[in-house]
């Protein structure tokens, strides 16, 4: 914050106080985001000395501003920008009436955050991460700051290979691994794969960033609708589409486990043409906490028709960047045809950490421990949910890192965010994971009007809850608050 008294400018003709001016100044710059979390701020010494202005102007600044909880006051420290997510900006405008009116934006702060996306960093094995950084940096070689191969090194295809085998049942080699940094890259060279405007089928509700990426391809995207089985499959023998986008283990956001027969059913239409084929996001599969893992579609796959992604995100943490994608024997060559001449986006270093970090057996200690972790936060989420059986059903208990909350009471989704804001909670509507807000007629025939019918049913309100990043503690007392505010009594 060295450049925070560059900016402000007083005026001494203004008709708010010099405090006034301080305190918006710093206000607006944390609101726009130019002052991020945890950066200091001058010394009120400092800025008073700068401004040639009384120590008295700016402690009265820095008070109001602790006070509304834009700054902490740390003691021996100074003051710095505390943690703020999201902020209601209350404007004052007139209208043509001269009558004050106030416009509210949508961004508020919350004081507990049920995100599905976020996990829990805090028994991250930092210490062995540096060994094996330092090691790795200490021992290096000229090789290793070479280009290297365009599908990932082949020591940690292998490690991923072998990985995969014993814990999904994925049956590959390590030269149709391809490692990249995030599945948006592996879907884009996806996409130089299959070719141009491949029609694809998706679920809906499902993962909006696949939806969006395919969008952007060109690609006709038929929305699918879902059954307790995951995707249907009339529904997509009535669609033109040649591939189809599901996630078996635990669907997102719905956490649907997909069975046998339905996998079954989808290898078989998969292998019914040619060019038909199956991604498989494996999603979330790390984290089931009843009965066996279940195993990967592409464990099932005689035909050469899935094409499987996984990433480390999730696992080990979201910035590792991380993600594979195993290809069939048929789509590695064309992959080799369009797309070899793609550097790797993953450093070299970056790949023999994480090589080293699972081989030598710290990722398989590290993941047991995250699902005791996970399970108990699981279980306490399950108990404290159980005081709102009357008002809602409880879904998702079996997998995963989140679980939904369905309304039995005809409230809507909106209505159930906005009480839960007002509370200072952020909870996550089912409709944002929806990609339309309608599913279109995917049929004309008479066997499929029942499905399209069904298909645009009005469904009851239902929340996403995750709880992977949140404490024990935040937990209850997150859904003390959705008790009190969500409870028809």
């Amino acid at each position: 914050m060295k450049e925070l008294p560059i900016h402000i400018q007083l005026n001494p003709e203004s008709d708010k106080c010099l405090y006034e001016q301080i305190y918006e100044f710093v206000r607006n710059e944390i609101r726009v985001g130019n002052l991020l979390q945890n950066e200091k701020l001058p010394s009120s010494r400092y800025l008073a000395e700068y401004l040639q202005v009384s120590r008295t102007t700016v402690d009265m600044a820095y008070g109001q501003l602790v006070s509304e909880g834009y700054l902490e006051a740390r003691p021996q420290k100074g003051y710095f920008v505390c943690a703020i997510e999201e902020l209601y900006d209350i404007q004052t405008k007139t209208d043509d009436a001269g009558v004050q009116k106030q416009n509210v934006d949508n961004r508020q702060s919350y004081h507990y955050d049920f995100s599905p996306n976020k996990i829990d960093m805090s028994l991250f094995p930092y210490a062995t991460w540096k060994k094996i950084t330092k090691n790795i940096l200490v021992d290096a070689k000229s090789s290793m700051f070479a280009l290297g191969e365009p599908q990932g090194d082949l020591e940690l295809r292998t490690t991923i290979c072998r990985y995969l085998h014993a814990s999904r049942g994925v049956n590959c080699k390590p030269e149709q691994i391809i490692i990249g940094a995030g599945n948006d890259y592996l879907l884009l060279l996806l996409e130089k794969i299959l070719g141009r405007h491949v029609p694809v089928a998706m679920e809906t509700p499902s993962y909006k960033r696949a939806y969006q990426i395919f969008k952007s391809f060109a690609y006709p995207v038929s929305l699918l609708p879902m059954d307790e089985n995951g995707m249907q499959i009339e529904a997509l023998k009535a669609s033109k589409a040649q591939v189809a986008y599901v996630m078996p283990a635990h669907q997102y956001p719905t956490g649907v486990v997909m069975p046998i027969g339905r996998r079954l059913e989808l290898l078989k239409w998969a292998s019914e043409e040619e060019n038909r084929y199956l991604i498989e996001d494996d999603y979330d599969s790390e984290f089931r906490y009843r009965g066996k893992p279940i195993p990967s579609l592409q464990a099932s796959d005689k035909y050469g028709k899935v094409v499987y992604i996984g990433t480390f995100s999730k696992a080990i943490a979201p910035a590792i960047r991380v993600s594979y994608m195993v290809l069939p024997e048929k789509l590695l060559e064309k992959y080799r045809q369009n797309c070899g001449f793609y550097s790797s986006t993953v450093s070299r270093i970056d790949q023999t950490i994480l090589n080293e970090f699972i081989r030598d057996g710290y990722f398989e200690r590290y993941l047991n421990k995250m699902r005791k972790h996970y399970r108990m936060k699981h279980e306490l989420m399950l108990n404290e949910l159980r005081v709102l059986e009357k008002d809602f059903v409880i879904s998702g208990a079996d997998a995963g890192l989140h679980m939904l909350l369905i309304d039995k009471k005809g409230r809507s989704e909106q209505e159930l965010r906005e009480l839960a804001a007002k509370a200072g909670v952020k909870v996550y509507p089912m409709q944002d994971a929806k990609l339309e807000t309608e599913i279109p007629s995917i049929a004309k025939t008479p066997a499929m009007k029942e499905v399209s019918e069904s298909t645009n049913e009005k469904t009851n309100a239902t929340i996403i809850l995750g709880y992977a990043s949140l404490s024990q503690e935040q937990i209850i007392e997150g859904v003390r608050l959705l008790k009190e505010v969500w409870t028809i009594k």
